[in-house]
């Protein structure tokens, strides 16, 4: 699966720095972190809810991931401070180009009527976050052992400065990007 890496440092590079012509191998941008966070409403009625979202986040990451906790009480969504509502991951090096490789490889193609991926949703410094609304596209996940259906946000982190840079790296790592 470090197929991924061989081709973002053989090939993807290379054809990065004559792009946008760099003159140090250093400004290229590449991939630094991909974040997964699931947040969940039920977590504070059910602690268990918690236990299952750690499993499937787990199974599909390959790294074990932690609870996130409430900063502030909020009285209109019944959350205190220091209450578990979520879980979250954080992917570097070998992991995060195989769920990178998984997900635009396997899993997104398994969403039913699929056309591609927003290109409209970088932050303005090369970052892109998407959202997914079910875990079961993951071929991981076995649809008689989920409790329930849960999305889940991914944030990839690149070393890029303008959003160009990181749509044409995330297009070359293979992100299957909607045509407009």
């Amino acid at each position: 699966m470090a197929r991924l890496k061989e081709t973002y440092l053989s090939e993807i590079a290379p054809a990065l720095m004559q792009k946008f012509n760099y003159k140090s191998v250093m400004q290229i941008p590449k991939l630094d972190k991909v974040v997964i966070n699931v947040g969940s409403s039920e977590a504070r009625d059910n602690a268990k809810v918690i236990d299952n979202i750690i499993n499937d986040v787990t199974l599909i990451t390959g790294q074990k991931a932690v609870p996130t906790y409430a900063h502030k009480s909020v009285a209109n969504f019944k959350v205190r401070e220091g209450m578990k509502i979520g879980v979250k991951v954080t992917l570097r090096g070998e992991r995060m180009y195989e769920f990178v490789d998984k997900l635009f490889n396997f899993a997104l193609p398994r969403v039913r009527d699929f056309k591609g991926i927003s290109a409209d949703a970088f932050d303005g410094r090369g970052n892109y976050a998407l959202g997914l609304k079910e875990q079961l596209i993951f071929p991981e996940i076995e649809y008689d052992k989920i409790d329930k259906i849960r999305g889940m946000d991914i944030c990839f982190v690149t070393t890029a400065n303008t959003d160009e840079e990181g749509r044409e790296l995330l297009k070359a790592l293979g992100a299957p990007f909607a045509q407009n």
